[in-house]
């Protein structure tokens, strides 16, 4: 999965030596929360709704209306700008990108090919719908999460699955520090050395079928839940849609 799979190609980017008025219309007409900021072509800094809405009233705030104006005019990005921003390239993963913004608290990075020029932008937007999208939450409303004692137990679990007829949408496994307790003696075969968590989402299944599967599953491994969740009655934001 990598950056240039999902990031925003169609960007826009303000000369250093634009003007604060300017970019704060840029962002209200396009709707965007960042702005990268570029000196002959190449990415300088970026600039964000945030500074944008800090500067205005912390610098202007007592003045008549026409000496904030000015103010404002006078004002230009490289005077606000987040200098040298942190970026990624489009061939780096978006795993990289998602662990970036996270570890130092940013909702977007711009892309830039090895002369710095701007190709693109990747956000938190775009991480969670590739988060939705490897999950297939909008083909599968089951949700199976399990325990296994080894890399090799997906191979049974995924008979298990084909045996019963069962179309898998997606699996997701990784072997880390149990999170989840094990709790009581339900599952004699619990290694806590070897264990991966499993989550598997698969197609609507008659309830027969269903109970067939889990009985079995649940004599092989550890069941941590089962859920069924409908996503086309999703609660929705009144008034106007969130901007990114």
């Amino acid at each position: 999965m990598l950056v240039k799979d999902w990031m925003s190609e169609h960007v826009i980017t303000l000369d250093e030596n634009t003007s604060i008025i300017k970019a704060l219309q840029v962002l209200k007409e396009h709707k965007i929360r960042r702005l990268p900021i570029t000196r002959g072509g190449k990415l300088v800094g970026i600039v964000t709704d945030r500074d944008l809405k800090e500067v205005a009233p912390s610098k202007v705030s007592v003045m008549e209306l026409h000496e904030q104006y000015y103010l404002l005019s006078e004002l230009k990005l490289k005077d606000i700008m987040t200098k040298d921003p942190i970026t990624v390239y489009p061939d780096d993963t978006v795993e990289y990108a998602a662990v970036l913004m996270l570890e130092n608290k940013i909702s977007g990075l711009p892309v830039i090919d090895r002369e710095r020029r701007v190709v693109g932008i990747i956000t938190q937007t775009d991480i969670f719908k590739l988060f939705v999208k490897i999950t297939g939450v909008y083909h599968s409303p089951e949700q199976l999460a399990l325990i296994i004692n080894s890399v090799e137990d997906l191979s049974s679990l995924i008979s298990i699955f084909i045996k019963h007829g069962i179309t898998i949408y997606s699996i997701l496994t990784w072997k880390e520090e149990m999170a989840f307790p094990v709790e009581g003696e339900g599952w004699q075969a619990f290694d806590e050395r070897k264990a991966r968590y499993v989550f598997v989402r698969f197609s609507k299944t008659e309830p027969k079928v269903l109970e067939n599967l889990l009985s079995e599953l649940k004599e092989r491994f550890y069941m941590l839940y089962h859920k069924v969740e409908d996503i086309h009655q999703l609660p929705r934001k009144r008034g106007a849609s969130e901007e990114e």
